[in-house]
């Protein structure tokens, strides 16, 4: 008699639940505390409420939901990536650049879109996957590397239009960006072979070799997904800004992570999704705005955000030792 086997390599476990953001409940606590904060907040600004400044909130957060999209990948995976501020200047600079210089513009949005791409996969997925090198120091040489250069210019029409302007005066193209992106992700993390097998590598990337899988091929391709993300991100942002500089993005890497540990993904790997990051950008949304009221500085921002993802870090060590 013999005993049925399972392939766990094609196989992988589905999506844990253990932390807030890691299921659907999850999602509903954070969705409540939102809504809490609105209320709150719309009791001290009546104007905060109103479907003018709800489309203001998408069209200024576009940037920041689709880095966390990248970001949430890198985390799944039990990784990280410094260098998506990097990633996202240097693509606003190329496409503000190659549409100045003539370049037509399917083909400017491509070149710079595959440009990010290849980033992840040449400069973080390759040496981080197949080298084992850390993916902290990788991320961080790349974002010095980045940093280096200096260039300003102004950003053409259509990139302009993508960043700032509305469809028919209501929807912002930046939200049309997002919207399918989104969706497309949320599906994928949960239906797809892809998606359960980034969780499963998150999980424990060494069960998953001994079990056939080639968990390089994963890394890689989540890093190369990061990469085009934080491209298309960047094309926003000069948009949005109507001008191009590489340090236009600096102000994004602690707002990015924050939104996706808040959103219940953990900094450990394995479990959490895009769903619990949207509302955790839309919280930092919230919280920023109460921030303007209260005329704090960028470093006192920038100190709350390092302050949330701390205190996020610890309750998350201490779940895991839990169990």
């Amino acid at each position: 008699m013999t005993v049925p086997t399972t392939d766990v390599a094609t196989t992988p476990p589905a999506p844990a639940t253990r932390f807030l953001g890691g299921s659907w409940s999850g999602v509903a606590i954070l969705l409540v505390f939102y809504v809490g904060l609105i209320v709150v907040f719309s009791l001290l600004q009546p104007q905060f409420h109103t479907w003018t400044n709800a489309l203001n909130i998408l069209q200024t957060n576009a940037v920041l939901l689709i880095v966390s999209v990248g970001l949430t990948f890198v985390l799944l995976v039990g990784g990280f990536d410094l260098s998506i501020g990097g990633v996202l200047a240097l693509s606003g600079v190329f496409v503000a650049e190659l549409l100045g210089q003539g370049v037509g513009t399917i083909s400017a949005l491509v070149i710079v879109v595959v440009g990010g791409i290849l980033i992840g996969i040449v400069f973080n997925g390759y040496p981080i996957a197949r080298l084992g090198a850390n993916f902290f120091m990788i991320t961080l040489g790349a974002l010095t590397i980045y940093s280096q250069t200096r260039f300003l210019a102004p950003a053409p029409d259509l990139v302009t239009k993508l960043g700032s302007e509305r469809f028919f005066t209501y929807i912002p193209y930046g939200l049309l960006v997002w919207v399918p992106v989104s969706a497309l992700i949320i599906l994928g993390l949960r239906h797809s072979g892809f998606g359960r097998m980034i969780y499963a590598v998150g999980d424990n990337a060494v069960a998953c070799r001994l079990a056939g899988v080639r968990t390089w091929q994963v890394l890689l391709a989540v890093y190369a997904l990061c990469g085009m993300l934080s491209a298309v991100a960047g094309i926003l942002l000069v948009g949005f800004n109507d001008a191009a500089d590489l340090g236009i993005a600096t102000p994004f890497l602690l707002p990015s992570v924050a939104a996706v540990v808040i959103g219940g993904t953990s900094i450990f790997g394995g479990v959490g999704g895009y769903a619990g990051t949207i509302l955790g950008a839309l919280i930092l949304t919230v919280l920023d705005s109460l921030l303007t009221i209260l005329n704090a500085s960028q470093a006192a921002r920038q100190i709350l955000y390092g302050l949330i993802i701390l205190a996020l870090a610890t309750i998350y060590a201490r779940a895991a030792a839990a169990d």
